[in-house]
């Protein structure tokens, strides 16, 4: 998909139909084809999917923060004249989701989060890995998911490549560490946005607690299991990702 991106200004991006705009926020870690299959699903149903590339590795060192990234996400609202938004954000990119809809509920219709961090501690803190050999990054990265066969050799040569990147490497630090000072426990309660909540029944980055305690502090909030998932539902089981969530926006009228 990369090779579709579209480029205007500071903002590089994707694009894909027509109709209600879905903005994706990729996390830490996640390249913008792990939306593949939501990329693919939504447009023909009516919607306008945009995936922007977070500055995350472009953002000055002491503005690498969530909320710099959500700041940077209500820009790019701007660039694009986009109003009545859905967010949809895995990991890091569920995070900037959450506090962009906390900081800019006017222009948010929904939200949707999966594998989200913004409440458990030690989830980025855990979730990035340090530098290393390639078998102990090869088991990070399996960590992440359910079958460890989704982690593919492409998938964790990136991550392999990133963490060996000195620049990259303090970048991801500096978000992971932002991520963990950030909690969003006592701003949930105030947040009225319609939120679907979809989470991996079996994610070790963020363990099924977390996906609870969101549904219940979030006002309007909706909880949806997948079985036999981890941390990046939308990868590991897209089909079932995007059923689950085209059936909440036709309940919601979205």
């Amino acid at each position: 998909m990369t090779d579709q991106l579209k480029s205007e200004g500071k903002f590089s991006y994707l694009e894909i139909g027509e109709g209600t705009p879905i903005i994706i926020l990729h996390g830490l870690m996640g390249g913008l084809s792990n939306f593949d299959g939501v990329a693919n699903f939504f447009p023909p149903k009516g919607y306008k999917i945009l995936i922007p590339e977070l500055p995350i590795y472009s953002m000055p060192i002491l503005k690498t923060n969530v909320k710099n990234f959500a700041k940077y996400v209500k820009e790019f609202m701007d660039h694009k004249g986009l109003k009545d938004v859905i967010l949809l954000g895995n990991s890091l990119g569920g995070h900037i989701g959450l506090l962009c809809t906390k900081l800019y509920p006017e222009y948010m219709k929904a939200l949707v989060i999966t594998g989200s961090s913004g409440l458990y501690e030690s989830a980025m803190g855990e979730s990035y890995p340090k530098r290393g050999d390639r078998d102990y990054i090869q088991k990070k990265a399996e960590n992440v998911f359910y079958d460890p066969k989704v982690a593919t050799k492409e998938i964790v040569d990136e991550v392999y490549a990133t963490v060996n990147d000195r620049q990259k490497l303090i970048r991801t630090l500096a978000i992971a560490k932002s991520a963990i000072r950030h909690n969003m426990g006592k701003d949930l309660p105030a947040m009225n946005t319609p939120t679907c909540i979809i989470w991996g029944r079996n994610d070790n980055v963020t363990p099924p607690e977390v996906a609870d305690e969101f549904h219940d502090k979030l006002p309007d909030s909706d909880l949806y299991w997948i079985e036999k998932c981890g941390h990046a539902a939308m990868m590991e089981h897209p089909d079932q990702f995007n059923e689950l969530l085209f059936a909440w926006l036709q309940e919601r009228g979205f």
